[in-house]
């Protein structure tokens, strides 16, 4: 475990000093919240253009139960390991570029949770009529994902675990929205005859 821990470290250490001035602005505006506000209303279209009211509606109860859980996990998670972020780490110090920090706790990253639970999501409900969307969904959230370890907030370890209970648990919650879709216009065929 003291092995895999350093290795992580010298991970974080490599991607974090690729980093330089001109382009923490930059970094620090990819990892908001608020600048992806257009991207969501985005795929609010696609799903209402995919989807009737009412299962949409069924939809956006699901995103919002799976982001919850999410995050919710997360913080779990972080209070239960107690893993330092990279930018409170005391070893680190002098060696990190800490563009930003966070709360003491990093582990898990509730960014790479929240971005690829969107990005499976969004992906099982929408990829037979956007066969392009999973493939911009994911580069999307890796990239979000990246900008926490550019900004010295969470260690490739945190991302990583992020990254895949964002995963499943959007695996999961998209999944009981089509059983749940598929049950209400199975229920609608068989009322209209």
């Amino acid at each position: 475990m003291h092995e895999l821990i350093q290795e992580d470290k010298s991970i974080f250490l490599f991607l974090n000093n690729l980093g330089s001035t001109p382009f923490d602005q930059l970094w620090i505006m990819i990892s908001a919240t608020w600048i992806w506000v257009p991207l969501y209303v985005i795929f609010l279209y696609l799903l209402f253009k995919t989807f009737k009211f009412r299962s949409l509606i069924f939809i956006l109860i699901f995103i919002a139960l799976g982001v919850t859980v999410s995050d919710q996990l997360a913080g779990i998670f972080k209070t239960g390991i107690l893993r330092l972020r990279p930018c409170h780490d005391p070893t680190l110090t002098g060696l990190m570029r800490a563009v930003k920090c966070g709360g003491q706790y990093g582990f898990y990253s509730s960014h790479a949770a929240n971005t690829f639970f969107i990005a499976t999501f969004m992906s099982l409900l929408l990829y037979k009529k956007f066969k392009f969307l999973p493939y911009f969904l994911f580069v999307w959230a890796i990239v979000v994902s990246y900008s926490r370890i550019y900004l010295g907030v969470h260690f490739p370890l945190d991302i990583l675990m992020g990254s895949l209970m964002g995963f499943f648990t959007g695996g999961f919650f998209a999944t009981l929205a089509l059983k749940v879709i598929h049950k209400q216009n199975n229920s609608a065929s068989t009322a209209k005859n």
